[in-house]
């Protein structure tokens, strides 16, 4: 960090001030200093400007963190670790416990004893936000997944344990509720509505420092994310607003105060390449999920390849992409065993329409398939083009 900040004010009115070609021409003798007053006074009205515009910046990300911070929650998630003795044996101790065999139990029994069988808990952090009056808050999957407890602390510091309504892994989201009086919901935006170059707002918790804000722009939209599950997160914002670590599940806000994505990953490696999954993916995944607690897709049963086809091929059968699904496995039992798939079949089409690869499939595998008979077309030995009809049936839960 600078020892001293840049201030635009000083430099127009007194502090150092560097005016190259003023200096010229007086130096040269060539103009007066009244005949330099009207580009002196262009100067200063453009460092005015200057001054006006990082103002209106500054108000709007004022603003934004003001009418969304009282909505963002800090969240500690507890999950049952490994025993210890296994976590010993591979070398996955956490901090403070890299020597249980030097700490004395206290109960007479030599130190370390007792320890590989007991059960521990190690806690994580995240950010969420309150979305109803009634205590529902929204946040990651990956920061309560299979969470044994989960607390969470508001802004004025009081802390509730939450229960946990649903998770999607598919889409790296989640609801959890708190039972509070005097909640402040968080108003939720369109994210549709969103133009590369906005201005964007992170509030979270990164690394336990509760309710930081920064800012930045919409750097792209419509990206593709791939999830914990290996499915493809789609119509991902990203923003170059800094993310970090504790940040998942926090807001990312527009300047009117309207939660626009839920941050969820960032490139470690990069700078200022940050995600956040789309609102309007994030309404309708937690509307499923405080109905249903879970989200309900189809499943096939069968273990894929993407690969791609032969020029051969896709003239001789008319095929309207140059990929395709290679199986190489099929669940006994299955919707799709019991349709006939077999093993180096390779699909092209579901519902008559093209697929070019297994995000393709997932897409199609919606929760308005399970139970209906859908067509499936397929490339066998590849010469022969087959047509079965099969009902995918609802994907069990992780």
């Amino acid at each position: 960090m600078a020892d001293k900040e840049w201030n635009p004010q000083e430099e127009a009115s007194g502090g150092p001030r560097f005016d190259w070609i003023g200096t010229t021409l007086a130096s040269a003798g060539t103009a007066p200093d009244t005949e330099r007053e009207p580009g002196a006074a262009l100067a200063g009205r453009d460092a005015t400007d200057g001054i006006d515009l990082l103002d209106a910046y500054s108000r709007a990300v004022i603003g934004a963190a003001e009418k969304v911070s009282p909505s963002v929650v800090f969240i500690e998630a507890f999950h049952k670790e490994e025993k210890a003795a296994r976590r010993k044996e591979q070398g996955k101790l956490p901090p403070g416990e890299a020597k249980p065999d030097n700490a004395d139990p206290g109960d007479g029994r030599r130190p370390g004893e007792g320890m590989e069988n007991q059960p521990r808990e190690r806690g994580g952090t995240g950010s969420g936000f309150v979305f109803t009056p009634d205590g529902f808050i929204l946040t990651n999957s990956h920061v309560v997944h299979k969470a044994t407890r989960i607390d969470v602390a508001l802004l004025d510091g009081s802390r509730y344990e939450a229960s946990l309504i649903g998770d999607d892994p598919d889409t790296d989201l989640a609801v959890i509720r708190i039972t509070a009086s005097n909640l402040i919901p968080a108003r939720l935006g369109d994210s549709q509505a969103i133009r590369v170059g906005q201005l964007m707002v992170a509030i979270g918790n990164p690394y336990g420092f509760q309710t930081t804000v920064t800012a930045g722009v919409a750097s792209a939209l419509g990206r593709s994310l791939r999830s914990t599950s290996g499915r493809l997160i789609e119509n991902v914002i990203q923003t170059d607003a800094s993310l970090n670590p504790g940040n998942s599940g926090g807001p990312l806000v527009n300047s009117r105060g309207e939660v626009v994505g839920v941050n969820t990953a960032i490139i470690r490696p990069a700078q200022g390449i940050c995600f956040a999954i789309a609102v309007n993916t994030a309404k309708q995944v937690a509307s499923q999920l405080i109905q249903k607690g879970r989200i309900t897709r189809g499943y096939l049963g069968v273990g894929g390849q993407d690969i791609p086809l032969h020029r051969r091929i896709v003239r001789y059968h008319n095929l309207e992409r140059e990929e395709g699904i290679l199986v190489i496995s099929v669940e006994r039992g299955s919707p799709a065993h019991q349709a006939g798939l077999r093993e180096g079949d390779v699909i092209v089409s579901i519902g008559e329409q093209p697929v070019s690869g297994l995000d393709d499939l997932h897409r199609l595998l919606t929760e308005e398939r399970i139970g209906v008979k859908t067509s499936i077309t397929l490339i066998r030995r590849f010469t022969e083009m087959i047509t079965f009809f099969v009902q995918p049936a609802a994907r069990r839960p992780d």
